[in-house]
């Protein structure tokens, strides 16, 4: 007897353990478990108050991802029974999206129930979510839950212009959404790449835009042989969505209560446009979009009519970025224009086709979303600002009353590196790990509970595909990158950095089961070595003279980098990494206070092709005892070769010379580009 009982025990308590290791992403505002679990079987029912085409969905969508229950039309008394309950009246369905209150749901499971209470449809589904999670083997573990979001912006931006991505990945990807409780979609559905929408009125766009002569983003951008061909040419890639597709990829996100945001890309990115319609190009060419010409504001928002009709989004996101503007320093009617309205600068003339673009929107019900580029010139009076070139332009916009999304490079950027790069697929080149991401806060610190605060409305993480080819290739970049964008999005106190860790393997776990294929975490790599101690040298601390500026947009620790001691990870940008891109040249003398030995001295540089950062050509040493007259001691020549996309080069002398002044010249090749270095190391130690 005793024996029996302590196996039952045993079984018991494995049980528990086994139930209390489910997990949830994003992490709940307030959860705790308790002893006893849930078991779903043949004799599980469901009660649930939505009716008509909710009830249906629910049915449906209960079906498909978690068992096959029998829904019952009243509330039965008595075990093995869940409810699902919006406790809130119709009328707030429609403003749920934007009130993160109306998103909050409660969860109470027991051995005999378990009950979703949620204001709106919305909340309820989140509660759903949460129970898909912790639905394991038949059981669900013992838990009270109250959760809501943080922020009530949670996306994800998807390049379907560099390469074309079929309505049906696009409908997989929706679904991880909702199973992380994100609720936008951002489309890029425009650009050089491809027009990927189709317009009635405007069938060029798509007969003679959607289609290219390569699918390997490099070979066709790059080569300087950017040319459009047309579905049916030989080799021709790409494609494009009809309306109908669109619509249905828009309600299939709406039942699972994400709203699909569309980006139709002005006055840059559109090479394809100019293409297709050279009339309303400044010169007839490929290139910006003529803002002079009255023509390019009819062919606009007759395209905007059509994206409306298919999107319902409250904004419409018009790119904004990147623009070269070259064109209309020379073009007699963006002259003319800028004449007639009194602008002083192509910046202003950029603004003014923002001004007008949002003005017809807002004319349509609608709001302007743009990337950080708007801010340039003058801002138009409603748009909203999608921060990408740091959190600079989000915190500007948002101090003037803008609402932003946050969205820096250096946090939510997922087509760069996230382990080694040597072993990853191809990128665009930089470093974001898990844990960086993870890190991120869309309110700095200081600005917490101001009204900065109160116009970021949450953040979102960006898939630009030049190097991502393939579905497979797109969910490893995405996920489980994606998963800690969801969990700051969501949570208010997320948990440290491991306990996340914890549950992202475990949810890696469960996707590939739903056919996912994320980044294996759990054979990361993580930082070079290099960088995880400060490194030892004679040159460690000395002042360094620059002949040749460094970049401000990469200056590390400003003039002291150099002889910081600090070496650089994966990413240029990593504030270790000096980049110098004036005049081809890093230039450089170091002061070693006296007459100095000299045995070693050397540098490291980065290439990463996709950044367009390369390896040195030439490499210059010299040395001087009065800091005037040099004599060189070393000089070192290299074929930069660009097929290699990434790796860290390093290029020194070793021998016995005495000086005190060490003049250090790396020199850009035939490529140009950035020159990137971290430490000058000098008698290494």
């Amino acid at each position: 007897m005793k024996k029996t009982l302590f196996i039952l025990l045993l079984a018991s308590l494995v049980c528990n353990i086994t139930v209390h290791a489910q997990s949830v992403i994003p992490q709940p505002e307030k959860i705790r478990f308790h002893e006893g679990s849930f078991s779903v079987d043949g004799s599980t029912k469901v009660y649930t108050n939505l009716s008509g085409k909710d009830r249906k969905f629910i049915v449906s969508y209960i079906h498909s991802t978690l068992f096959n229950g029998t829904f019952v039309r009243k509330d039965e008394r008595g075990g093995n029974i869940i409810r699902l309950i919006v406790t809130g009246d119709k009328s707030l369905a429609s403003k749920a999206d934007t009130d993160v209150s109306l998103q909050r749901y409660t969860m109470a499971v027991s051995r005999d129930s378990i009950t979703i209470k949620a204001p709106t449809s919305m909340g309820l589904f989140y509660g759903i979510q949460t129970l898909r999670q912790l639905y394991k083997d038949g059981h669900v573990a013992g838990v009270e839950i109250s959760d809501g979001p943080r922020f009530m912006y949670r996306g994800l931006m998807l390049d379907c212009s560099r390469h074309f991505w079929t309505k049906e990945f696009i409908m997989k990807q929706i679904d991880a959404l909702a199973y992380f409780k994100m609720d936008r979609l951002h489309l890029h559905l425009t650009d050089a790449g491809g027009w990927r929408v189709e317009i009635k009125k405007y069938p060029k766009l798509t007969e003679e835009g959607a289609y290219r002569t390569a699918s390997e983003w490099p070979r066709w951008w790059e080569s300087g042989d950017r040319r459009y061909c047309h579905e049916r040419d030989s080799g021709a890639y790409g494609g494009f969505y009809t309306q109908k597709q669109l619509k249905e990829i828009v309600k299939y996100a709406a039942q699972r209560h994400i709203v699909v945001i569309p980006e139709i890309e002005m006055p840059g990115h559109s090479e394809e446009v100019t293409h297709a319609y050279p009339s309303v190009s400044c010169n007839g060419k490929p290139g910006d979009l003529c803002v002079g010409n009255e023509a390019t504001f009819t062919l606009l928002e007759d395209v905007l009519k059509e994206v409306m009709k298919i999107f319902p989004s409250e904004y419409i996101h018009i790119g904004g970025d990147e623009a070269g503007r070259t064109a209309w320093e020379t073009c007699p009617l963006c002259q003319k224009r800028m004449a007639d309205v009194g602008l002083k600068t192509t910046a202003e003339l950029q603004s003014y086709l923002t001004a007008r673009i949002e003005r017809f929107l807002n004319a349509h019900g609608r709001q302007l979303l743009g990337w950080d580029e708007i801010l340039e010139g003058k801002l138009a009076p409603n748009a909203a600002v999608m921060s990408w070139r740091g959190e600079e332009g989000g915190i500007a916009a948002s101090q003037a009353g803008h609402h932003v999304i946050m969205s820096p490079g250096g946090y939510c950027y997922l087509d760069h590196y996230q382990d080694a790069p040597l072993s990853q697929p191809k990128a665009i080149g930089g470093y974001l790990p898990l844990d960086r991401v993870y890190s991120y806060d869309p309110v700095p610190d200081k600005f917490a509970g101001t009204n900065v605060a109160k116009y970021i409305d949450g953040l979102q993480g960006n898939l630009w595909t030049e190097y991502v080819t393939t579905p497979e290739h797109a969910e490893y970049m995405i996920y489980p990158r994606l998963l800690a964008i969801s969990e700051i999005g969501w949570s208010r106190n997320r948990t440290p950095y491991h306990d996340f860790r914890l549950r992202a393997v475990s949810a890696l776990d469960r996707m590939r089961a739903m056919e996912y294929h994320p980044f294996d975490l759990q054979s990361e790599t993580g930082s070079r070595m290099e960088t995880r101690q400060l490194i030892e040298h004679g040159a460690r601390g000395k002042k360094v003279i620059y002949q040749a500026p460094y970049s401000s947009a990469y200056k590390a620790a400003g003039d002291a980098s150099l002889t910081d001691g600090r070496r650089g990870d994966w990413d240029y940008g990593d504030g270790a990494w000096q980049g110098f891109i004036d005049r081809g040249q890093l230039d450089v003398t170091i002061d070693m206070d006296s007459v100095t030995e000299l045995h070693d001295i050397s540098a490291e540089y980065m290439q990463s092709v996709g950044a367009e950062i390369y390896t040195p050509s030439e490499i210059i040493i010299s040395v001087s005892d009065d800091g005037k007259e040099f004599r060189q001691l070393d000089k070192q020549t290299y074929d930069v070769d660009k097929s290699k996309d990434y790796f860290i080069f390093q290029s020194g002398w070793q021998g016995n010379d005495h000086a005190r002044y060490i003049r250090y010249q790396a020199h850009s090749g035939k490529y140009q580009g950035w020159i990137f270095t971290d430490e000058i190391i000098v008698n290494k130690k």
